[in-house]
């Protein structure tokens, strides 16, 4: 079996987030938030300024950088290890975010929504986090057509990494998009096959805590009320080739770790 993925918790600094509402507007909780994930184990924190749930509108770099500058900065000032990454899809809200701590730059339109993207990255001599949407947030539901979804996300990938590459990007990390302008029959077409994503030989992160396709699974209708499924399924996949899980609930992820590492 393979070593257990990396924990990336996500941290939504947003009054909008689809789960957590505004439980991180204010500073202060989300440094405390972060420093204690940190001390459970928690490999890498995600952290958000815009929700980019469906139908979310967008909100303006300066307001995004209102959000997460302070958050990175209050971290570090206690914490110099955890990795952290920024959730943005904006070159200049990367830019300021790493140059504030971040590490790492996790774009949901690997570098289609900002033709800025990939050069600002490789000047910073940061990985990149390549993830699949078809469109923005506030359309990307409406773009859910697909011939067969695994290979033309995989296209998708494919050629995000070459373009990357070619601006001088060196780490790239792949994420399949789970959630993001697919229906629920595509989401689980696309996890079903997850190892297909292997032959882009790069480490794959799959993100899919909380998401509305568990709700139509379980029936469950409250987000924040799937963290258990969400776990079941990671266990699940535990087999397969994922290097990383993106998870609101944390403590589930590291009690799955401890279990995993304990018996197998």
């Amino acid at each position: 079996m393979h070593a257990f993925p990396k924990i990336m918790c996500i941290l939504n600094a947003t009054p909008d987030s689809f789960s957590d509402g505004d439980r991180f507007a204010n500073v202060d909780n989300a440094v405390e938030f972060a420093l204690h994930a940190a001390e459970r184990g928690v490999d890498i924190i995600d952290i958000g300024g815009e929700s980019t749930r469906p139908g979310s509108e967008p909100v303006s770099e300066q307001e995004e950088m209102d959000r997460v500058i302070p958050i990175i900065k209050g971290i570090r000032r206690h914490n110099a290890n955890i990795s952290l990454s920024i959730d943005t899809y904006k070159s200049a809200v990367a830019f300021e975010a790493v140059k504030a701590g971040a590490n790492i730059v996790n774009d949901i339109s690997a570098g289609t929504f900002d033709s800025r993207m990939f050069e600002t990255v490789a000047k910073l001599k940061v990985p990149i986090i390549l993830m699949h949407t078809p469109s923005p947030p506030r359309t990307m539901q409406m773009n859910a057509k697909y011939t067969n979804v695994v290979a033309e996300v995989k296209e998708f990938l494919q050629l995000r990494i070459q373009t990357a590459e070619k601006s001088g990007v060196n780490e790239i990390i792949i994420d399949p998009g789970i959630g993001f302008g697919k229906n629920y029959e595509q989401n689980i077409e696309l996890i079903r096959n997850i190892d297909e994503f292997g032959e882009l030989n790069r480490p794959i992160l799959l993100g899919i805590s909380r998401k509305s396709f568990l709700g139509q699974l379980t029936g469950i209708v409250s987000p924040a009320e799937r963290d258990v499924a969400t776990i079941l399924l990671h266990s699940l996949l535990l087999r397969n080739n994922i290097e990383y899980i993106r998870i609101h609930n944390f403590e589930l992820a590291i009690q799955l770790k401890m279990i995993k590492n304990e018996f197998f």
